[in-house]
């Protein structure tokens, strides 16, 4: 997937600063995915085995986690898809419908939440609620 798909597509764009960063499940950081990754990323690597670690209680710094899912989710199964048709259709209905206005929205949640853990040296965030 990586070097048939992902590699080919970020070459395709200027994406020479780009950063790649994933969680530390184990089949996401065997050794051969790793080294793909630090070659094509260099030190511009998040990971379990790159050159920056995996940050503790990252889903709380990560808006995969603490939006996009859950609000894709929610929207996707709404109305209860039947087979792999429509829910693949629902899937990509709701990513198109995502604005500009509301990714901005993201961004300024996610400076705010960086701006917590460095005042709070690291600290577990309290329960947040995300606000659009």
């Amino acid at each position: 997937m990586i070097t048939n798909f992902f590699i080919p597509e970020l070459n395709n764009h200027d994406v020479q600063e780009l950063w790649f960063q994933q969680d530390g499940a184990t089949c996401l950081t065997a050794r051969a995915t790793i080294d793909l990754l630090k070659d094509t990323f260099g030190d511009r690597l998040i990971s379990r085995f790159g050159p920056v670690n995996w940050p503790p209680r990252s889903c709380d710094l990560t808006p995969l986690d603490y939006f996009l899912w859950g609000y894709v989710k929610s929207l996707v199964y709404a109305d209860k898809p039947q087979t792999l048709d429509h829910l693949e259709d629902n899937i990509r209905r709701v990513i198109a419908d995502i604005r500009p206005q509301m990714l901005e929205k993201v961004i300024e949640n996610w400076t705010s939440r960086l701006d917590y853990i460095r005042a709070s040296r690291g600290s577990p965030m309290p329960e947040i609620i995300f606000k659009m």
